[in-house]
C-alpha cells in the first residue's frame, strides 16, 4: 500500500517491546567477575579474559541467573521447556568485545506468557512471546571536547567528538522479555513497564536503582485502524506490510511513553506529507525529545545465529516445580484487604513495594492492623515521600519506627507529638525515638498533672469560661490549647477536651 493510500485511512499505532532486564546475581553470567559496581570504580577494572572475549577463555553458566529466569517465567505464567540452549548472535559494536553475544535463539527459557496491568482504570493483558537469557554488552560514553571533567563532557551521540568504551558491565546477566505487538498507545507501554518492574522487584531478581538496570527497545508501526479485529488482534499480512521503526535504549517508563508518542507523531507526519516510513533503527535523544536515525534495521538473517559450542544444552524441566516464587503484589494486596480488613487505598499503598509490605506485616503482627496501617501507609510513607525517600533508605532503622508505633499504642506519647515531632526528627536527625522523647520532654503527662493544668486553665481564663457557657464553640479549643501549653504538649488533646467539658458542665 502506498504512503498516499495509507494516509487516506485512519491509522492505529502498533507497538511491541523488547525489555532488557539486568538480573540480580553476585557475579556475571559466564564468569566470576562481580556485578557490584562501586560508584567511583575505574573503567575496565571489573573484567577478566572471559568477559573481555580473549582467545581461549571459556564461559561457565551462572546457576543463579537461570533460577532468576525461571522465577520470571513462573510469574508471567509462561511455558518453561524441558531443555534450553544458547547461541552466538554475531554483530559488531564497540562495547561487544567478542564481536558476538551469547544469547538464546530458538529455544528460550520462557515463552508464551502474559502480564496484566491497569491503564486508566481498565485492565489490560499483553502477551509475552518469549523471555531469554543473554549477556549484557559494555557501556559507551559519547564525549565532546572543550569542558573540564569527563562527566560534563558526556553528550548525546549526535554531538560527540569521540566515544569511550567501558567493559565493566560486559557479561552482566540479562533477561530480554519480548512482547507481542499488543500495545495500541504509548500510555499502555508506561503502565506495562511499571507493572513489570514491580513484579521483578517482588521476585527479588531486579534492582531498579542500578544504572542501566532496565532498558527498552520498542518497535512501532502504523496500520489502518479498520484492519484491527474486534479482539484487538491484527492480521499477520497487515503487520508484515507495515514498515516499522525500532527505537532503542530507552531507559525509563516516562522516557518510553515520550519517545513512542514522538515517534508515532513523526510517522503520521511523514505519511501526511506523502512520504514513506523507512524501516530503520532510531535513537531517542532525551535532551531534545526526538528520535534520531541510527541505521537501517537489521533482519534476523543478519545476525548469523549458530549454536554456542562451549555451553551444552541446559535441562530445566524440573526447575519450574522446585523453584518457589514469593507472593506477588496483586495477591498480597487482596490478602491484606481480607486478612487485615484494609480499604483498597491503604492496601494498595502498603503493597507498593515488597519492602513496604514486609514492614507493614511486621508492625501488624505486634499491634492493631488499623494502627499499623495508619502509621506505615500515611505517616511514615507520607514523610518519606516529602523528603524524596523510600523505605529502602531507612531499612536499617525499621525497628526504631516499630518502636515509635509501640510508644503510641502503649499511650506513652501523644499521637500529635509522635507524628509532628518524633517521626520528623527521626528522619531529619537520625535519632532514635526514645532519645528524642527524652530530649524534647515529650513523655505523656500523668493524670494528676493534667488535672492540675485543667484547673489552672479554668481559673486563669474566666472570659473563655464565660464564652463556653454562652455557647461560643471556639472557647473550648482555646482552653485545650492552654492545657496543652502547660503540659508541654504531653497531654492527649482528646482527653483534655473531655476533662474540660466535664469540669465546666458541673
Amino acid at each position: 500500500m502506498t504512503a498516499q493510500a495509507l494516509e487516506q485511512r485512519d491509522l492505529a499505532v502498533v507497538i511491541g517491546l523488547e525489555v532488557h532486564v539486568q538480573l540480580e546475581t553476585a557475579t556475571k553470567i559466564f564468569c566470576g567477575c562481580s556485578t557490584d559496581a562501586a560508584e567511583d570504580e575505574e573503567p575496565n577494572t571489573r573484567t577478566c579474559p572471559t568477559c573481555l572475549g580473549l582467545p581461549g577463555a571459556l564461559p561457565v553458566l551462572n546457576e543463579g541467573a537461570v533460577e532468576a529466569a525461571v522465577k520470571v517465567g513462573k510469574a508471567l505464567d509462561a511455558d518453561i521447556p524441558e531443555q534450553t540452549r544458547f547461541h552466538r548472535k554475531n554483530y559488531y559494536y564497540p562495547d561487544l568485545p567478542k564481536n558476538f553475544q551469547i544469547t538464546q535463539y530458538d529455544a528460550p527459557i520462557c515463552q508464551d506468557g502474559t502480564l496484566e496491568f491497569n491503564v486508566e482504570g481498565e485492565r489490560r493483558s499483553v502477551a509475552v512471546r518469549r523471555a531469554h537469557l543473554e549477556e549484557d554488552p559494555g557501556s559507551i560514553k559519547h564525549v565532546r571536547e572543550g569542558t573540564r571533567s569527563l562527566d560534563s563532557r558526556t553528550v548525546s551521540i549526535s554531538r560527540a567528538d569521540y566515544t569511550l568504551v567501558d567493559y565493566n558491565r560486559a557479561g552482566t546477566p540479562l533477561m530480554e522479555i519480548v512482547t507481542e505487538p499488543d500495545f495500541r498507545d504509548p500510555s499502555e507501554v508506561r503502565g506495562f513497564l511499571a507493572k513489570l518492574e514491580q513484579v521483578l522487584e517482588y521476585l527479588g531478581v531486579f534492582d531498579s536503582t542500578r544504572d542501566g538496570s532496565l532498558r527498552i527497545d520498542a518497535n512501532l508501526s502504523l496500520v489502518p485502524a479498520d484492519e484491527i479485529r474486534d479482539d484487538g488482534s491484527i492480521p499477520e499480512d497487515i503487520l508484515d506490510e507495515a514498515n516499522r521503526t525500532e527505537v532503542k535504549n530507552i531507559s525509563s517508563h516516562k522516557g518510553a511513553e515520550k519517545a513512542l508518542a514522538q515517534e508515532a507523531s513523526r510517522q503520521k507526519t511523514l505519511l501526511k506529507r506523502g512520504k514513506t516510513v523507512k524501516q530503520e533503527t532510531r535513537h531517542f535523544d532525551e535532551t531534545r525529545g526526538t528520535t534520531v536515525s541510527m541505521r537501517t534495521k537489521e533482519e534476523e538473517k543478519d545476525y548469523r545465529y549458530f549454536r554456542e559450542a562451549d555451553l551444552p544444552p541446559l535441562e530445566v524441566a524440573g526447575w519450574k516445580e522446585t523453584i518457589e516464587i514469593p507472593e506477588l503484589r496483586d495477591a498480597r494486596r487482596d490478602r491484606f484487604r481480607e486478612e487485615y480488613g484494609l480499604d483498597a487505598e491503604s492496601a494498595s499503598k502498603l503493597t507498593s513495594t515488597k519492602e513496604v509490605a514486609d514492614f507493614y506485616e511486621r508492625v501488624a503482627e505486634a499491634f492493631d492492623p488499623d494502627l499499623a496501617a495508619t502509621w506505615v501507609a500515611d505517616n511514615l510513607l507520607g514523610e518519606l515521600n516529602y523528603r524524596d525517600m523510600t523505605v529502602e533508605d531507612v531499612k536499617g532503622r525499621l525497628d526504631e519506627f516499630a518502636r515509635l508505633v509501640e510508644l503510641v499504642a502503649e499511650d506513652e506519647i501523644t499521637t500529635k507529638n509522635a507524628e509532628e515531632v518524633v517521626l520528623r526528627r527521626m528522619l531529619d536527625d537520625g535519632m532514635a525515638p526514645d532519645d528524642i522523647i527524652d530530649e524534647e520532654g515529650l513523655s505523656k503527662a500523668d493524670d494528676d498533672a493534667v488535672v492540675t493544668a485543667v484547673e489552672e486553665a479554668i481559673v486563669e481564663n474566666p472570659d473563655a469560661v464565660e464564652d463556653y457557657h454562652e455557647g461560643e464553640g471556639g472557647a473550648i479549643n482555646f482552653l485545650v490549647g492552654q492545657v496543652m501549653q502547660k503540659t508541654g504538649g504531653s497531654a492527649d488533646p482528646g482527653s483534655v477536651n473531655g476533662m474540660l467539658r466535664e469540669r465546666l458542665d458541673e
